[in-house]
C-alpha cells in the first residue's frame, strides 16, 4: 500500500507539473503547434533516463523513491496520450506536414534526451 501512495502523490506532482508547462506555453507561444506537450515529453524522457540510470548505476536512489519519481512524478508528468491525440488532430485537419514534424521532433528529441540523461549521470557518478 506504501508503494501506492508514493504513486500517487508522485503522479499528483507530476500531473500539476505538466499542467504549469502547458499553461505557460499556450500563453507564451499560442496554440498553433503544441509546444508545451514537446517540451514536457523531451524533458521527461531526460528526466526518466537519468533517474533510472542513477538508480539502477548507484545506490543513491531508494527503492521507495525510485517508485515516487518514475512511475509517479513522471508518469504524470509526460504526456504520450496527449502526444498521441494532438498528432492525429494536426492530420486530421489536413495538416499532414505538421503532424509529422511534431512526430519527428518528439521521437527524435526524446531519444536524444534520454542518452543525455544516462550521460549527465554517468558523467557525476563517473
Amino acid at each position: 500500500m506504501d508503494k501506492f501512495l508514493l504513486v500517487c502523490l508522485g503522479g499528483a506532482l507530476g500531473s500539476g507539473a505538466r499542467y504549469l508547462v502547458a499553461t505557460w506555453s499556450l500563453a507564451t507561444f499560442g496554440a498553433g503547434f503544441p509546444r508545451g506537450t514537446l517540451a514536457v515529453n523531451v524533458v521527461g524522457s531526460f528526466l526518466l533516463a537519468a533517474i533510472l540510470t542513477a538508480a539502477t548505476a548507484t545506490e543513491a536512489v531508494s527503492p521507495q523513491l525510485r517508485i515516487f519519481l518514475t512511475t509517479g512524478v513522471m508518469g504524470g508528468f509526460t504526456t504520450y496520450s496527449s502526444f498521441n491525440w494532438e498528432t492525429i488532430v494536426l492530420a486530421q485537419e489536413g495538416r499532414l506536414g505538421a503532424a509529422a514534424l511534431y512526430l519527428a521532433v518528439t521521437l527524435a528529441g526524446c531519444l536524444a534526451a534520454g542518452v543525455a540523461g544516462i550521460a549527465l549521470v554517468h558523467r557525476v557518478v563517473g
